[in-house]
């Protein structure tokens, strides 16, 4: 991560900015966090938390936010949460946006329009997934998702995975081109494409950074015994609707999940 703001001498020498960028990068690890949670990960205090969240929020670099409450609220003021500004995500990464963004406007105007676009993002998550597919494949199959977690985290996607009713959940807290993905879309679909052959059934995305959540989500349904071996993996687009996106600060409703997981195209 690139250091953000000015520091002065005696900051850099006692460690201040080094502390406040590993607050930074536990937000980016975990998501949207309290004061609480970051203070219990990283064996700060409350007090010290907050002297370096202010520092980051001067700095553009978090945001508080009110956290979200799922089911009946309880008494009381919500807790606040901090989460990266667009700002702050662009500060783990030395980007290279724009020009990327302009290429792939060159290759759909001048070399086979959308089909182009999704050819090389085909051809760039399978150049990509050669580590992965080692990561997965050396893993028993209960264990693949968490697998392809470490292997994406590596990455620099943040990646977690968590079991959801019927299957899996793998979450992606950090997209390192998703200013890119804003544009084209066809980087998420053949990254949906790669983890479907990679885990062998068939996956779901459900929201993406790019379209606007808070965190990637691909739902991974269990796969029942015997299927995966014929061939037969199960389409989760029929009886039922799948589990909602990872937990984030921009959950999405019922509604835009059901409809996102009938859609063709992934929803970013």
């Amino acid at each position: 991560m690139k250091n953000v703001g000015e520091a002065p001498a005696e900051e850099l020498a006692t460690g201040e900015r080094s502390t406040r960028n590993r607050v930074a990068r536990s937000i980016l690890d975990h998501g949207p966090s309290t004061v609480a949670d970051l203070a219990q990960r990283l064996g700060l205090t409350q007090a010290a938390v907050r002297r370096h969240l202010d520092s980051l929020v001067g700095d553009n670099v978090v945001e508080a936010r009110e956290k979200r409450v799922y089911g009946a609220r309880t008494r009381g003021r919500p807790a606040k949460v901090f989460a990266l500004t667009d700002g702050g995500r662009d500060a783990f990464d030395q980007s290279y946006d724009k020009l990327a963004v302009e290429a792939l406007r060159w290759i759909e105007r001048n070399a086979g329009g959308e089909a182009a676009v999704a050819a090389f993002a085909r051809d760039r998550i399978e150049a990509q997934a050669e580590a992965y597919r080692a990561a997965v494949e050396s893993a028993g199959p209960a264990r693949r998702t968490e697998a392809l977690a470490k292997a994406l985290s590596a990455d620099g996607y943040a990646a977690t995975a968590r079991h959801a009713p019927v299957g899996e959940q793998l979450c992606q807290h950090h997209c390192p081109v998703v200013h890119v993905a804003e544009q084209y879309p066809q980087l998420c679909e053949a990254e949906t494409e790669i983890f479907s052959r990679l885990l062998g059934t068939h996956v779901q995305r459900l929201a993406t950074i790019a379209h606007g959540d808070g965190v990637c989500t691909t739902f991974i349904p269990d796969v029942p015994q015997g299927a995966e071996a014929d061939g037969d993996a199960p389409d989760s687009g029929g009886d039922g609707d799948p589990p909602g996106a990872c937990a984030s600060d921009t959950p999405q409703t019922a509604s835009s999940t059901a409809s996102a997981s009938k859609a063709g195209r992934n929803p970013a």
